[in-house]
């Protein structure tokens, strides 16, 4: 019965868009740990990721959204801004870094919310 209650879209996908900004701030601290290491290429997490989970949520189909899984991958939009071959730019990263907090900070409070309204629901305070 209560496994139920975590088995909503809406809460899958909070869920899930966690763990991609968990993953993605990994990334974004390795990319700032080589903006100086020569040849390294920026990663970040896999673009089709988003993608699939946006069409997921869309289609409300909890099964597919607990499948699916973020990873990294070198980011091959990124271009090298110097001769050694780095591609990370540290403006960029630190953009990058203040939009993951927010959106983690709204994901935060979304699943918060819920559990939330769960505890009332349940203790009725």
């Amino acid at each position: 019965m209560i496994e139920a209650l975590f088995n909503q879209p809406n809460y899958l996908t909070a869920k899930k868009t966690l763990d991609a900004v968990a993953l993605r701030q990994e990334a974004i601290s390795n990319n700032l740990n080589n903006l100086e290491t020569p040849g390294y290429k920026r990663v970040d997490l896999a673009p089709n990721f988003e993608q699939e989970l946006a069409r997921a949520a869309s289609a409300n189909d909890a099964g597919e959204i607990s499948s699916l899984k973020p990873t990294l991958a070198v980011d091959t939009s990124s271009i090298p801004s110097s001769k050694d071959g780095n591609t990370v730019h540290l403006e960029a990263e630190l953009m990058k870094m203040n939009q993951n907090a927010m959106t983690h900070a709204l994901e935060t409070q979304l699943i918060s919310g819920a559990l939330a309204k769960m505890r009332l629901a349940i203790t009725g305070h």
